[in-house]
């Protein structure tokens, strides 16, 4: 099997991560959660997202949060629904953000109320504002892996939906496994072909762990010649208008995987611990890392003595 040398983590917990709390976090404690993160290393975020609060309050404070963060040597990212969203970004200074729509229709008139292909057609609007204010614009295709009201996506699908973005001036293309349906198998199979398919463009990936198969997924991924995904910190997450969508694929059992491999993230591993620990206390529950409780496996115990 041949693997990267090196990964690119995305971290994901100020945005997706947060959005299903009931504890709606302020901007301080926003701001010392991403400075415990930063000193572990971790330099792309997802840092929030410009929707109607109504919808998602849990994000209401994001353009305040990225005027008090210092931009330097990171890769900020501001996820939007539509037009407005990336006006209202870039009214907070926002230099790069994405924009997530579905593959399948039914999620997508579930989350933001349009036909994938209108909101192919909102992402050319999209497209020609980024261009005209010199900011970076990528791409999110949630349900790329399967939908929780449609069932199995196809490739052709996938594929076809592809096609329509090139030509734009998009940066990487995530697919996201929205609700965890995906398996090692599928991920393999569908990431070669786009990669065959598409050879100058960059894919992401995004899952979620709602069916234990996460690193499984990542693994394929990886296997498959992607290099970036997209991670939360303590398995946070989910889609606030998909049943059953629990958390993404928890940042420090990522880290902990590749490492334990000999790939490569730039990323403390310790330094993910703690802001692991902060994250419990900031949310005042358990969250979802498993090696927040096991510790690293290479982590020494005393060998118990009989009596």
């Amino acid at each position: 099997m041949e693997f990267p040398e090196k990964v690119t983590i995305n971290e994901m917990v100020l945005r997706d991560g947060l959005q299903l709390e009931k504890k709606l976090l302020s901007v301080e404690e926003k701001k010392i959660l991403f400075s415990s993160l930063q000193e572990a290393g971790v330099k792309s975020f997802e840092l929030g997202s410009f929707v109607h609060p109504k919808l998602v309050p849990q994000m209401a404070n994001s353009g305040e949060l990225f005027e008090k963060i210092a931009r330097e040597d990171m890769d900020l990212i501001g996820l939007v629904p539509n037009l407005k969203g990336a006006e209202r970004a870039k009214e907070f200074g926002v230099d790069r953000i994405n924009f997530v729509f579905s593959a399948s229709d039914t999620h997508n008139m579930q989350n933001v109320q349009k036909t994938t292909a209108e909101s192919i057609e909102e992402l050319k609007k999209i497209n020609e504002f980024c261009e005209r204010n010199e900011m970076v614009l990528t791409v999110t295709i949630a349900t790329s892996f399967g939908c929780p009201f449609e069932g199995d996506i196809s490739k052709k699908r996938i594929l076809a939906t592809i096609e329509q973005l090139v030509g734009l001036t998009i940066g990487d293309i995530t697919l996201a496994d929205t609700t965890g349906m995906a398996n090692p198998k599928q991920v393999y199979e569908l990431l070669k072909e786009v990669k065959n398919s598409f050879p100058e463009q960059t894919f992401n990936l995004h899952f979620h762990n709602t069916r234990g198969m996460g690193l499984a997924n990542i693994l394929a991924g990886l296997q498959a010649g992607v290099t970036g995904f997209d991670t939360a910190l303590g398995g946070l997450g989910g889609c606030p208008f998909a049943p059953g969508a629990t958390g993404n694929v928890c940042t420090e059992d990522v880290v902990h995987m590749l490492h334990s491999m000999g790939i490569q993230t730039d990323i403390r591993l310790e330094g993910l611990l703690k802001a692991s620990a902060l994250l419990e206390n900031m949310i005042g529950h358990q969250n979802s890392s498993y090696l927040l409780k096991a510790g690293p496996y290479n982590r020494k115990y005393p060998v118990p003595v009989s009596n």
